[in-house]
């Protein structure tokens, strides 16, 4: 019988390439060995989630928050299947318990803004479980209905400046009183500042995405005194800030040490001296091997070398151990999106999108959307590529051709269809096909096969055959005359060419009438008839039929000459 761990990391393999019934499977066989496993229930709800079933997603992370209370992520699962099932305000719920437990976790955060901004724009949703026409922020629910409202923003510094501008002083107003505006003002950053502290969440979003974990450089003093002597200056005097916290007050001593080898080793990754940077995030990680972030940027020295398989080696170390220590979720993110970098690099496409979508199942960002989405092309085109084989594609062309021998023309396209594929850039197999088109009377079909035959070799001889065949049985003489003109201009003994182009000759010389009719009625031969320059041109010609020879110089000109020659209206000798 398989373990727990055995099972599960056969449900996570399953889960990353997207095979999530058998990812379900492994996690449900794994809980009956150990029911009382969080984390179980935990993976099991993402790949519910992911397969589309968000009432079992929901079930599984609210089964997770009974059985680990204290971990932030069964909170976030629990938001996420909420936030699918259309129910908000309960998911809003659910990612604020996470934050209490986490109030850095940039996924919770995140879960919150989604949900805030769903539920005061999609139409009829509101938030109260899906009821038309609820609203979480009406009435007495509205935030900026407060009676403390003021005393709140003032108290906190995100907001107590803004208080001093009458646009924002406006702008509570106005949600005061129409709290269906919400759903136009969330890109506004005041707004979301002003929502976390009503709130008392940070839901200022983080949007920069460095390559690697590297601090900011400080800003100069004298920077700072001028910046500040021209603030003193310009604006009024306001409220003393809260004296400075020590970020680095709450850290143990061997988290000072990792870190000041950390920042040693920015300083080298910064200069291009990697070999010093490894040194430095390699000692850190002997200081303090459960933090993700040297792993991290261990990688990107690795991506910067072009030790393509050392660096994917070292993410996936990285994914390891920030999953063992539950890391924010962007970091395994960035992690997973490293790797897609590399086989980016390695024209590895099919690899290149797997780990990108990986990255996008653990934070979202429109940059690694937009990549997915270039690559699926690539993708495709490869396997396309991929597909071709000149051998199979003559195998398949032989098949179809003893069928349409036998009259069975349906399955002979079947073969040439095929054999298109196999070998795209053959004309004959577009040849055959609209052979067969033809014998099913399918015109339209077989024309465009025509087309395309002649796109690859305009001096294909039975592809203008073929053409002129369709035209004439789709009643259009004119144009199966210049049709079999281009195949005769190419072969002037070709009988089938010959024969085809006195058959079309004779039906236009024993009806005129009918064929001009015919042409008349076509809204592009009544344009170019109308176009004054071309009647001064077809004058020209028929005075002068040399004139020809330099119109025909402009494609413009060329091709309206040339629609009225396929119509019949003009002939030239």
């Amino acid at each position: 019988m398989r373990n727990v761990d055995e099972l599960k990391k056969k449900g996570n393999d399953a889960l990353q390439v997207g095979n999530f019934a058998e990812a379900i499977s492994c996690y449900t066989e794994a809980i009956q060995l150990d029911a009382s496993n969080h984390v179980l229930f935990s993976n099991r709800s993402a790949a519910y989630a992911k397969s589309g079933d968000y009432d079992k997603a929901l079930q599984d992370a609210e089964q997770t928050v009974k059985l680990k209370p204290d971990w932030a992520k069964g909170y976030s699962r629990k938001g996420a299947s909420l936030h699918y099932l259309g129910r908000f305000e309960d998911a809003i719920k659910a990612y604020q318990e996470g934050l209490k437990l986490e109030p850095n976790n940039e996924q919770l955060k995140e879960g919150i803004r989604e949900s805030t901004q769903s539920m005061n724009t999609i139409p009829g949703m509101g938030g109260m479980g899906g009821f038309p026409g609820a609203n979480i922020f009406s009435g007495a629910n509205n935030p900026f209905n407060a009676p403390d409202l003021f005393v709140k923003l003032r108290s906190d510094p995100h907001t107590r400046a803004l208080l001093d501008d009458p646009d924002y002083l406006k702008l509570l107003e106005t949600l005061k009183n129409n709290p269906n505006a919400l759903s136009t003002k969330l890109s506004d950053p005041r707004v979301l500042a002003t929502l976390g502290v009503l709130w008392d969440l940070d839901l200022s979003a983080n949007r920069s995405e460095e390559p690697m974990d590297v601090d900011p450089p400080k800003p100069s003093s004298s920077s700072s005194s001028t910046s500040a002597s021209s603030a003193s200056a310009s604006a009024p005097k306001k409220e003393p800030e809260p004296p400075k916290v020590d970020p680095d007050a709450n850290l143990t001593p061997e988290e000072k040490k990792a870190k000041a080898e950390k920042n040693l080793g920015n300083e080298a990754y910064k200069k291009k001296d990697f070999e010093t940077a490894l040194k430095h995030y390699t000692k850190a990680i002997e200081i303090l091997p459960s933090e993700m972030t040297f792993y991290n940027n261990i990688a990107a020295v690795y991506f910067e070398q072009k030790e393509w398989q050392k660096c994917i080696d070292q993410c996936h170390k990285a994914i390891e151990v920030g999953r063992e220590n539950r890391a924010d979720f962007k970091l395994i993110a960035k992690a997973f999106s490293r790797i897609g970098n590399v086989y980016r690099k390695m024209e590895d496409w099919h690899n290149a999108k797997m780990f990108y979508e990986k990255s996008m199942s653990e934070h979202r960002t429109p940059e690694v959307k937009t990549i997915i989405s270039e690559l699926d092309k690539k993708v495709k085109e490869a396997e396309r590529k991929a597909y071709i084989n000149p051998e199979l594609a003559e195998e398949m062309k032989e098949k179809g051709n003893e069928l349409f021998n036998k009259g069975n023309y349906a399955e002979a396209i079947k073969f040439y269809t095929e054999a298109i594929k196999r070998n795209p850039d053959d004309p004959k197999y577009y040849s055959n096909r609209a052979a067969c088109y033809t014998k099913l009377a399918a015109f339209d079909l077989g024309l465009k096969d025509c087309d395309k035959c002649l796109e690859l070799d305009p001096k294909f001889i039975k592809g203008w055959i073929r053409k002129g065949k369709i035209l004439q049985g789709m009643q259009q003489p004119s144009k199966a005359y210049a049709a079999y003109q281009r195949a005769v201009d190419l072969d002037p003994n070709n009988a089938e060419a010959l024969e085809g182009y006195r058959t079309c000759l004779v039906a236009q010389n024993s009806n005129p009438e009918e064929v001009r009719k015919r042409a008349m009625s076509d809204p592009e031969v009544q344009a170019i008839l109308q176009d004054p320059a071309m009647r001064i041109i077809l004058e020209q010609m028929q005075n002068d039929p040399k004139a020809l020879h330099d119109h025909l110089k402009n494609p413009n000109i060329a091709a309206k000459i040339q629609k009225l020659l396929e119509s019949g209206l003009i002939a030239i000798h």
